[in-house]
């Protein structure tokens, strides 16, 4: 990769910038101005970003950001052909130019109504984290700045309890906004984000730590009691262990407030299962009733029908012989 001149960056990106109405012209010089900016020390062989399913062409940060810099006023202004032009970019399926999309949603309007079934339809599409984050963020710039309100009734359809698969979404928008919002302001906040918290699965623990951590700069102390207050009335065994699986991440003088309610609590001794073991256990032991001995039935004596036969084969004989014993003393 050459070293990035920053004079002659600036003339390309202003060149490309010409092209904003002609999305397949834009296109072309795009193509031309990563593949000259491409690292090829770190390519891979099949050129696709870590952790993502979409090829990458390895251009450093600094060139997209001046792309986007020369971009930001024309798409302003011209918000049809800016979602236009993003159509494009997405359909070209690289990293690259998926965060230049994600840029130039930002730019359009919020009253757009094409502005939503887009987001909605790339957040569904999109498995790489950095895209992800782009369309939660940039994309929603405009509306997060200029209408809060419909910015906040999204965040609460993202949130709304019955859609667990949403709240990753609605977490990542709305921590651009904590970052910017007045501490007056965080009350429905914490309102909104408590019940999260408390029910969240264990996949959204990288989200809850970065939402806590955006909260606790914001108030430390509405932040601090929010937690106390989940740890100490929540009925769901998994909240404190999720929530101690990411307190590392914490700020340290929140890791010492949750301390206690964090620590792994011992084995309850009165289980239900015991009772019918100590039952078992006084019976055993007589302390209530005395053991019942086996009275064993004595046994029948086997008989055999051969010695009967036998026997009665014995008297037979002894009959026969007295019967000629008293003939021939007649005889005599």
């Amino acid at each position: 990769m050459p070293a990035i001149d920053l004079a002659r960056l600036r003339k390309q990106a202003n060149r490309l910038a010409d092209f904003f109405f002609l999305p397949d012209e834009f296109m072309k010089h795009l193509r031309e101005i990563l593949d000259f900016y491409v690292n090829y020390t770190l390519r891979t062989k099949e050129n696709v970003a870590p952790g993502s399913n979409l090829k990458t062409y390895r251009t450093p940060p600094a060139v997209l950001t001046q792309i986007e810099n020369e971009l930001r006023a024309v798409a302003t202004a011209n918000p049809d052909h800016a979602l236009n032009l993003a159509d494009t970019l997405w359909d070209e399926g690289a990293l690259e130019t998926r965060l230049l999309a994600a840029f130039l949603l930002g730019r359009i309007p919020p009253q757009e109504e094409r502005l939503l079934p887009r987001l909605t339809a790339w957040t569904q599409q999109i498995r790489d984290p950095d895209v992800r984050s782009a369309l939660l963020s940039t994309s929603l710039t405009r509306m997060r700045r200029e209408t809060p309100e419909q910015f906040f009734n999204l965040i609460r359809e993202y949130l709304h309890p019955a859609r667990a698969r949403t709240w990753s979404n609605g977490i990542q928008a709305l921590i651009p906004m904590i970052a910017d919002i007045t501490t007056a302001n965080l009350p429905p906040i914490f309102d909104l984000v408590e019940p999260i918290i408390e029910e969240a699965p264990s996949t959204l623990q990288n989200d809850l730590a970065e939402l806590i951590v955006v909260l606790y700069r914001a108030s430390s102390n509405e932040t601090t009691f929010m937690l106390k207050h989940i740890l100490t009335t929540t009925e769901n065994p998994m909240t404190v262990v999720t929530l101690r699986r990411i307190s590392s991440s914490f700020p340290p003088p929140l890791q010492t407030s949750l301390r206690d309610l964090l620590r792994p609590q011992p084995l309850s001794r009165s289980r239900p299962a015991e009772v019918e073991d100590t039952q078992t256990v006084d019976f055993i032991a007589g302390e209530t009733s005395e053991p019942v001995l086996e009275v064993k039935k004595p046994r029948r004596k086997l008989t055999t029908r051969e010695p009967k036969a036998e026997s009665a084969a014995t008297d037979k004989k002894t009959v026969t012989r007295r019967k000629k014993k008293e003939e021939g003393a007649t005889d005599g």
